[in-house]
Order: structure tokens, then sequence, then C-alpha cells
């Protein structure tokens, strides 16, 4: 063979080993990071299992929310608070009222007095996930800070971008509207958007948001104004007529949104990345009856019968999990589930919820929980030192394991024991029942654990305004509370149905 093709052929052997050591070096070099999951936490207002298809309603349609059920998690044992503000700050500080001191019900902007949630002082799970390189944003109905005097308390609370119902402002007429005609704050400041549908801004709001931040890891916070009252028509429905057919049109609109929403993610790509959990905050207004399995159910707001707690509860994952479970978890597990799914390791110990990010990944049937807990609402008052102060050191509350329930009134002491397994609709009162005895046991044992005294608000005290809430009319709201006879709302009657289906104004 001659010297030249000699050396041609070494050259080409030189040529191929340099080329395939260069192509099979390169997948090495472009190492491709796991993006963080997105969140979006949508949650309505005063909303009952009694009004989803999917949980077993029979007077209304739902279906966008019962296709994405098909598509996801369906949780039947998360326990809210009972009203807005005690659920609210729960899920935010991922601690139970009787430790962030949001015990009672209070409407910042509408009652002041100095009052407030102090993002300084409290944890919070955007201000957490805002560390952890996530762009945060808001939108909808807040109520626990006046944006009058605290126009920066959203970002104080980890929120980058928001678009909310300011909550009644007292003295300021236009802000009551969250519908019609509604009253926004933005970042340009607050004002009345004229001829429009309140939860269609907060909508698009959204929606707007994930399309300009594809590119880096969300959190979306969505406490929907709908369907608290007052009870109007929609878009959809312009010619509704009666308070139940105007609650069942903002129903169905509320689905109508979620659809908006979760067409968005599919047509983006978005949702192969993002959990999409939706909830509500406490159940229905007991001015609302629906039927739900065969029974009457009358909306359990404020009661700490299951209608007023047991909220509906779904998770779309990004690889699209599809399971029921009846695993325990409360508003205090959403904070550190968050984190946790996020990849957040030193997660803040003075949460008191525990992640259910296993439940969602191995579509298992139970949490880290042994019990979950519920309490709170009604108002508060402010004491004589001008501080916003619990109505009751020790406020009644509900425990519960995966069968039995107990109530716990103000002194510490367990008087009602339900099997909810075998009576979902807590009619059946076993306290006095010996074969119960070790049960009743087990659970004075979490009792006795508990705090013995409440904890109130921490915060810095604010300015007032000239338009603050007498504090007589707190006072005598503590009053009736401290009266209340019972906090259990049962089942209606079928002529209590007919009677409100058939009223015509």
């Amino acid at each position: 063979m001659s010297d030249l093709i000699q050396s041609f052929i070494k050259k080409t052997l030189i040529l191929i080993v340099v080329l395939g050591s260069v192509f099979s070096c390169k997948p090495k070099e472009e190492k491709v990071e796991n993006k963080k999951p997105n969140f979006i936490f949508i949650m309505v207002d005063d909303l009952g299992k009694e009004w989803f298809t999917s949980y077993g309603a029979t007077e209304i349609n739902t279906p966008v929310i019962d296709d994405m059920v098909s598509k996801s998690a369906k949780f039947n044992n998360v326990y809210s608070m009972p009203q807005c503000t005690p659920s609210r700050v729960a899920l935010i500080t991922g601690q139970y009222p009787y430790n962030n001191g949001w015990v009672n019900h209070y409407d910042v902007p509408r009652w002041g007095l100095g009052a407030n949630f102090d993002a300084d002082k409290n944890p919070s799970f955007a201000k957490s996930l805002k560390q952890a390189g996530y762009t945060t944003c808001i939108a909808g109905k807040w109520q626990i800070n006046d944006f009058r005097i605290e126009p920066n308390a959203i970002q104080k609370a980890g929120f980058d971008e928001f678009c909310m119902w300011t909550g009644y402002e007292s003295g300021n007429k236009p802000s009551e509207n969250r519908y019609w005609d509604p009253y926004i704050i933005t970042k340009e400041g607050s004002k009345t958007y004229e001829g429009k549908f309140g939860p269609d801004i907060f909508s698009d709001f959204v929606i707007d948001f994930m399309n300009k931040n594809k590119e880096n890891p969300f959190c979306i916070y969505y406490p929907m104004v709908l369907t608290h009252s007052p009870f109007v028509h929609t878009p959809n429905e312009p010619n509704v007529k009666t308070k139940y057919q105007k609650h069942k049109a903002m129903v169905r609109y509320t689905d109508f949104i979620i659809g908006k929403i979760f067409d968005n993610l599919e047509k983006t790509g978005l949702a192969d990345n993002t959990y999409l959990i939706f909830t509500t905050d406490n159940g229905t207004s007991p001015s609302i009856i629906g039927k739900r399995n065969g029974k009457y159910v009358r909306g359990g707001k404020a009661y700490l019968t299951e209608n007023g707690i047991n909220a509906p509860f779904i998770v779309k994952t990004p690889d699209s999990k599809h399971f029921e479970t009846d695993a325990l978890v409360d508003f205090t597990d959403i904070f550190p589930t968050l984190l946790d799914l996020a990849g957040v390791k030193n997660i803040d110990k003075s949460l008191d919820g525990h992640s259910f990010a296993n439940v969602l990944k191995e579509k298992s049937t139970k949490s880290e929980r042994e019990f979950i807990l519920s309490m709170g609402g009604l108002p508060g008052h402010v004491n004589k030192e001008g501080w916003l102060v619990n109505a009751i050191g020790f406020r009644d509350r509900v425990l519960r394991d995966e069968k039995h329930k107990v109530y716990i009134d103000t002194l510490q002491q367990i008087y009602r024991l339900y099997d909810l397994e075998n009576d979902p609709y807590e009619e059946n009162n076993l306290i006095d029942e010996t074969e119960m005895e070790k049960v009743l046991n087990d659970f004075k044992t979490i009792v006795d654990h508990l705090p013995n005294t409440d904890d109130n608000p921490t915060y810095t005290k604010i300015k007032g305004l000239p338009t603050d809430v007498n504090p007589t009319f707190l006072d005598k709201a503590v009053e009736r509370l401290k009266k209340r006879k019972n906090n259990m709302m049962g089942l209606a009657t079928e002529e209590q149905f007919l009677k409100q289906t058939n009223k015509t104004n």
C-alpha cells in the first residue's frame, strides 16, 4: 500500500474518532434541569358538595368540573374552616386558628379599628414560594387588610401581581360591588369597572398572568368572589329572577370560568407541568338548599357539621392521575404540600399542616394524618386597649379521624360523637354508647394536647379611619355568638326545598 493511501486512511480514522467523541459528549454537555411545577389554587366562596355533580349533587350540572374530576385526584375528607376569615388565614399561614389567632371572622375593610393580617409577623405560602424562585399572582377576594391604608399589603404577603376585590370599604359605597360594576384594585389603583362582571376580570387576569409567565415557575392563588351573596344574574343567564335561580346561575358560571382556565392550561401546554387545585372555603349559605345523594342539604356555612366544613377538593396533577381517596387533609396542609411539591426541603417548623404530596404521587388512600380539625367563624371584637381579640378563650371545634368525629365545647369537653362512615349526616350521637369508650379516650388524648387558650391575632396596629365601626357593634355580635345554642346545621326537608325552589322573588 502506498504511503499516500496509508496517510489518507490514518487521517480519516483520526477524524472519525474526533467526531465520535464530539457527538458522544454532546448530550452530557446539554444537561437539562427539571423545571419546578406550577401551581394554580382556586377556591370558590361559599359552596358545599351539594352543588357539585361529581359529589352527588342532583339539582345542578357542572360539566367542566366533572370533566376535570375525570382527569384528577378527588378527595372525600378535606376540612376547611367553617367561615371565610379562619379558612383563608389557615390556608395562607399553614396554621390552625388557635395558633395564627384568626379564630373569628373579621372583615377588616368593613370594620377597621387597626386590625390587619400582618405579613411581617406571620408565615405566608406565597412568601415561601417566592423565596424558592416562584413568580406569584393573586386575583379575587382578600378582605383581611384595608388597601386604602395598606396599599402594599398584597406584595408584603408575597404576591408579585394582583387583581383584587377590595372587600367592602366602610364609607365607600362603590366598593361593595364585586359582581356587576365591580370595584377592583390592581397596581394601577382602585376603580369601578362600569358594565363589567367582576369574575370575568379576575379570570382574564389569571389567564393573562399564566400566558406571560410560561417560562418561569409560577403560583396563582385565585380566591373567587363567586358564589357568595348577593345573588345576581350572570352574563350567561341574564334573565334569572329568584334568589335560588341566581344562585344556580352563579354556580354554573363558576363552572364556566373553571373551563376558561382549564382550556388555557391545555392549549398552552402548561397542564403538563402544573398542579391545579380546586376547593371551596366553606359550605353554602344556610339560605340555600341543595340535594345530594337523595338528601335535602341546607347550606352549612358557619357551622361545624360536614355540610359546613367537608369541602370538595380536586387536584389535577401534571400527569393527570385519576383516582379517589379518603385520605385525611385539612386547610393547614396546603402550605407544606405546595412547598414539598416545589422541592423546598426546609419547611417552616411553625406550620401545623402536613404535606399530602405522597397521596398525589402514589395514589394513596392515606395521608400522614391521624386526625383533621376545623374551628372558628362569627365575629371577634376589639378590647378596651383597641386590639382585635377572640370572643371566647377556647373556641368550640371538631376533630375527626378516618371513621369518627367529635365535637369539643368551650370547656374543652367532648360532647358529641358520630360514626361518619355509617352516619354521614350526623343524626345519631354515640357519646353515651359504652362500646365507644376507646374511641372517646383516643380523641381525649388529642384534645389534652391542644393549647388551653387560643392565640389572638399578632399584628402591628395600623391607623384607623373615621368610618371604622363602633366597637359596641362587635361587642353585641360577640354576645350573640356566646348565646348561640347550636353549631350544627341539620338536613332540610322536601317541603322546605320545594318552598324555596317555587318562590317567585
